[in-house]
Order: structure tokens, then C-alpha cells, then sequence
């Protein structure tokens, strides 16, 4: 038998017996395949809907935090006036909020400022008719909305934004609700009031809707801890005492850290949220999953013939241009072989049987040493370039691992646990973000703020930090990673052996043209001319020994950036403290060399 003929008999034969072991194989395997890839789609499309609500809510925090911006409110909640001065004041405030902060998309129903007693500031409505109407303060008790969880949350340490909901008797729907606190600006332990926004569920059930895959599929978001914050489609009779039991679950703060979870002919999906507390639950039939079963079996039958056909048509129009050349060239070995040394491959033609024919006659007139000389160095190089690969290292893993870390832990109740696993995941991100050298003051404080957290539950928060940011300076641009290490030198070298009360200050002001850093301490004190001095010679050949290298190391960046006349000043006196002065130009990114 011709070489053509074993070759069309081998692919046919292998292609029939795939085929049969395939078939043999979906009896027992469809099902359970068919049923994970439609879970895993289903989880995918959770988890889309989640990455949309999750930007949603950020936006809807990003606004509610503007109230950062008007220092003299700041300045009056934190002073204690008597909070009928304040409502007097400050009537309006709840309605520039959503004015000026927010879209008419958004769909803001209600928005009230209270202070810390829980006394209400400022309010606003969206309207009050007998259709559409809203509580003027959600503590009042003839309008019941859920308000002991605002409580809850105030007087709790819970960092995230609060999302929470009650039923609204005249829309006759739930009515979405996010609550921040916010902080005196002098002392960011201090809580003086928050603000209850409530928002149209609408927004939440459109989203839902997109993602929504099956007619059939009952989809609610409820926090842990909660009531049921949206919902969308019916629960059936059957499966009406499990979807009560499961909410009055979650409501009291149980939930289960799997994805997927059996009830009879149903399954339930769970995604949760990596910062906010709003899980994604999916309670849909079993049969919804296998209803692609009967279609996939035709399918299979279907591309069974159409591959032997093709394979036989075009193994026919492929194989006579190819057995054709080889014919050829084993013709040409066996006249070398029989003597015609000088004899060639002719066939050189730009396909695989003509490099063979090229690779041949080069094998004739080369040197066998040199063939395995040169195969053994490339041998070496792919094996280099495979160990370089080895050697490589992804940040992300790191900081994905302890985003997993934290929310683990937050489900086990360890709350510090996973505050301080989210703050280093947080370092960690900022850290390894190579791409951008330059960012935002307030950017840099907040990295600075993830290490404060992080120092302050290994140091026990037996120091005491104070900021006093001028607010026009929050958008200027500095160096990445350019505070911290002033405040970790302080740490080390200002206040460790230090008895008594440890403070450390951060102060930031435009002088002019220029930004003006300063960290200060009430540590030991140090005679800094020494240190000024090598600041000022800023010899690159210190910064590389290894003396003093977080001071020097900034000290030389930013001359390197800005010029001669930017940089590190200390300022000490024994026994009362040190401050470090960062001097920097205000200038634009694009302004500045790329160091």
C-alpha cells in the first residue's frame, strides 16, 4: 500500500475512533460538562453584574465624600454648636449635595447630613406628594426605614461605606440606602456626622436585568447582616421556605463561603463584592442548566460526518502535492547514497518539504562538529531564557492573595485581620505601580494612611498621628512614595525610644511656588548639621552605602527632579523633636524630568 493510502486510512481511522470514544464518553460526561459550563457562565455574568454595581456605588461614594471639600461645615460640625445653629446654617447643605454632586440619572430620592447624636442637620426630598413621599428624618418612629442599622453602623469602626435599604409603603418599593460618616480633619479618630443617602432601587434593577441570562432565574443582592436590598423575578412555591430560611440567614450575619449551593431541582450562585458588603445571589432551576443536552448531541452527530467528509476531500488535494516532492527527494537520497555525491535537492520552494530539501544540502556541506556546536548553543539559550522566565515574579498574585486573605477574614469576624490585609494589599498595589512616577498629595496620604494603619497595630497604637493638610494642596503633584519614608524615619529614629506620649505631625502648605512637606516629631531631638550637610553636598556615593538611605535616597530624587534648590531640611532640637522639611516645586507632571 502506497504511503497516500496509509496516511488517508490512518486519519480516517483515527478520526472514527475519536469520534466513537467521544460519543461513548458524552453518555456519562455531558451532563456534568454541560452543567459546569453553564455555571461557569452564569457565575461569569454574577460576577460582570457585580464589577458594574460595584463602580456604581464607587461613583455614588466618590460624591458623597466631596463634603470634604467645604472646610468651614468641617470646621463647625467638629466645633459642637448646638445643632439648631448648624440646621439653621446649613439648611441647604443636603440639597447642594445632590445638586452639585450628583446627575439626574442617579436617581437621589432623599439626602440627610446628621451629627454625631444623631441630630439631624440638613435635609432633602426629592418630592413630598401622596404618591411620592420620603421620611424628613429616618428616625422617626411613625415612618419606620430601617434606621437602627444607620445607628449600627455609626458607632461602629467599619471603614466601608454602609449599604443598607427599607421599604418605602407610598413608591411601594425599596429604597436603596448608602451612609458615610466623616471625620474631623485635625484628628481622624474623631467621628462628627454622616450622611444617609437614599437612592431609587431602579438604578440596581436595570443593572440586573442586563445580566440576567435565564426567564426563569430569581436574583437578589442583600448585605450580610441586612434585609434584601434589591430583588428581581419570583421565587416559586416550591423553593419559598428555602428562600425565607436563607435570607433570615444572611440577615443575621451567616453566610457560607461557597458559590454554589443544591436545593432539589435548584441551585443557588453567590458573588460577593471585594470591598462593599453586597453579595449577588441566583436561584435558578437545574433543567436550565442541562437544556443544551439534546441540542449538543445532534450537533455532535452533525460535525461527525462533516469532518470524515472534509478530511477525505481535502487530504486528497493536499496529499498529492505532497507526496509528489517526497518521491522526489527520496529519489535524490538513494543516488547519493549510490555515489552522486555532488548531487542536490532541487525542490527549494518556500514550504516545509523545501526547507527540508534546503536543510538537507546544507547538511551535506557542513561540518558535523559545527551542526552540533551550534545546536548545543541554542540548546543553552532556550534553556537561559526558560530559567529567566522561571525567575520572573507577579506582584499581583501577592496583593490578589491577601485581598483573598482580608475577605476571609472578614467573614471569620477578624476584622483586624482583614483591615490589615486589605492595608498591606493596598501598599502593595500602590507600591508596584511602576507605570505612573507621579501622583496626587492626596493620593500620597492615603498610601501614607494604609502605613500608619499597618505600623499602628504592630506598634499597638502607641503613637499618635495628626495631619494638618492645607486643602488647596490635595491636587498637587509629587513623587510616588515620597511622605512615607519621612514618616518611617520619625518612626525609627524620632520617637522609638521615646517614653511617654509619641506624636508625629504631618504638615503640608503652598508656599508661593512651592509645595512644603513637613513631617515633625517629639522625639529625642538629634544635632542635624551633620546630616544638612551631606543633604546639601548630596553625594550620590552616600545614597549608594547605604547611610541614611530613605533621607538621602528622597533628598537626591528630588533634586535630580527639581533642581538644586529643592530637596531635604532638618530641623532638631535635643530633647523637644525633629522636623524634616520636603521643599518641592509646584508643576505639572509633563513639567518635571522622568526620573
Amino acid at each position: 500500500m502506497k504511503m497516500r493510502m496509509k496516511i488517508l486510512v490512518l486519519c480516517l481511522s483515527s478520526t472514527l475512533l475519536a469520534l466513537i470514544l467521544q460519543t461513548v464518553l458524552f453518555k456519562y460526561k455531558s451532563s456534568s460538562l454541560i452543567y459546569n459550563q453553564t455555571r461557569n457562565e452564569n457565575l461569569h455574568l454574577l460576577d460582570n453584574m457585580q464589577n458594574e454595581i460595584y463602580t456604581y456605588i464607587k461613583a455614588i461614594e466618590k460624591n458623597l465624600i466631596q463634603v470634604y471639600t467645604d472646610k468651614d461645615f468641617l470646621h463647625d460640625m467638629a466645633s459642637n454648636q448646638n445643632e439648631s445653629e448648624l440646621s439653621k446654617k446649613y439648611d441647604r447643605m443636603a440639597y447642594q449635595i445632590v445638586t452639585e454632586e450628583f446627575q439626574t440619572g442617579d436617581r437621589v430620592d432623599a439626602l440627610y447630613v446628621y451629627n454625631i447624636e444623631h441630630r439631624l442637620i440638613s435635609t432633602y426630598r426629592r418630592a413630598v406628594t401622596p404618591k411620592y413621599n420620603y421620611p424628613k428624618d429616618i428616625y422617626n418612629k411613625d415612618y419606620p426605614c430601617n434606621a437602627e442599622m444607620v445607628k449600627k453602623y455609626v458607632s461602629s469602626e467599619q471603614n466601608n461605606m454602609l449599604i443598607s435599604s427599607y421599604y418605602n409603603k407610598y413608591r411601594k418599593k425599596n429604597i436603596i440606602r448608602f451612609v458615610i460618616r466623616f471625620y474631623d480633619t485635625r484628628n481622624i479618630q474623631r467621628k462628627i456626622g454622616y450622611i444617609v443617602c437614599d437612592v431609587d432601587s431602579i438604578v440596581l434593577n436595570k443593572i440586573i436585568d442586563k445580566y440576567k441570562s435565564q426567564q426563569g432565574m430569581y436574583i437578589w443582592l442583600q448585605p450580610r447582616g441586612d434585609r434584601v436590598t434589591v430583588f428581581d423575578g419570583s421565587v416559586d412555591e416550591e423553593n419559598q421556605e428555602y428562600y425565607q430560611n436563607k435570607v433570615m440567614t444572611i440577615k443575621k450575619g451567616k453566610t457560607s463561603s461557597e458559590k454554589e449551593e443544591s436545593i432539589g431541582n435548584h441551585v443557588l450562585f453567590c458573588v460577593g463584592q471585594n470591598k462593599y458588603n453586597l453579595d449577588a445571589y441566583s436561584l435558578m432551576q437545574n433543567d436550565m442548566l442541562k437544556e443544551n443536552q439534546r441540542g449538543l448531541t445532534q450537533s455532535l452527530l452533525i460535525i461527525a460526518l462533516i469532518m470524515i467528509i472534509a478530511i477525505t476531500l481535502i487530504f486528497i488535494v493536499a496529499s498529492s502535492g505532497i507526496t509528489k516532492h517526497l518521491v522526489q527527494l527520496m529519489k535524490t537520497i538513494e543516488m547519493i547514497k549510490s555515489g552522486d555525491t555532488q548531487k542536490r535537492v532541487t525542490y527549494l520552494k518556500d514550504d516545509e518539504i523545501g526547507r527540508l530539501g534546503r536543510e538537507f544540502n546544507e547538511m551535506l556541506d557542513e561540518i558535523r562538529d559545527l551542526i552540533s556546536e551550534e545546536y548545543e548553543t541554542k540548546l543553552m539559550l532556550k534553556n537561559a531564557e526558560y530559567k529567566a522566565l522561571q525567575a520572573q515574579i507577579n506582584p499581583h498574585f501577592l496583593y490578589n492573595t491577601l485581598d483573598t486573605m482580608s475577605s476571609i477574614a472578614s467573614v471569620q469576624d477578624c476584622e483586624i485581620v482583614s483591615s490589615l490585609c486589605q492595608s498591606l494589599s493596598n501598599l502593595f498595589r500602590y507600591s508596584l505601580d511602576m507605570k505612573h512616577p507621579y501622583t496626587t498629595l492626596a493620593k500620597e496620604i492615603i498610601y501614607l494612611k494604609n502605613y500608619i494603619f499597618v505600623m499602628n497595630v504592630r506598634m499597638g497604637g502607641e503613637v499618635q498621628y495628626k495631619f494638618d493638610i492645607d486643602e488647596t494642596a490635595l491636587n498637587e503633584k509629587v513623587p510616588r512614595i515620597s511622605i512615607q519614608p519621612l514618616v518611617e524615619n520619625a518612626l525609627q529614629h524620632g520617637i522609638k525610644n521615646k517614653t511617654g506620649d509619641k506624636v508625629i505631625e504631618l504638615i503640608a502648605r503652598i508656599r508661593g511656588e512651592q509645595l512644603q512637606i513637613i513631617v515633625k516629631d517629639n522625639g529625642l531631638g538629634m544635632d542635624a548639621t551633620k546630616l544638612n550637610q551631606q543633604l546639601e553636598e548630596n553625594k550620590l556615593e552616600l545614597v549608594e552605602e547605604g547611610n541614611s538611605i530613605g533621607l538621602l535616597n528622597i533628598n537626591a530624587r528630588m533634586k535630580m527632579i527639581y533642581g538644586e534648590d529643592c530637596g531635604l531640611q532638618i530641623k532638631s532640637e535635643i530633647g523637644k523633636g525633629t522636623s524634616v522639611i520636603l521643599t518641592i516645586h509646584r508643576a505639572k507632571v509633563d513639567e518635571v524630568k522622568d526620573v
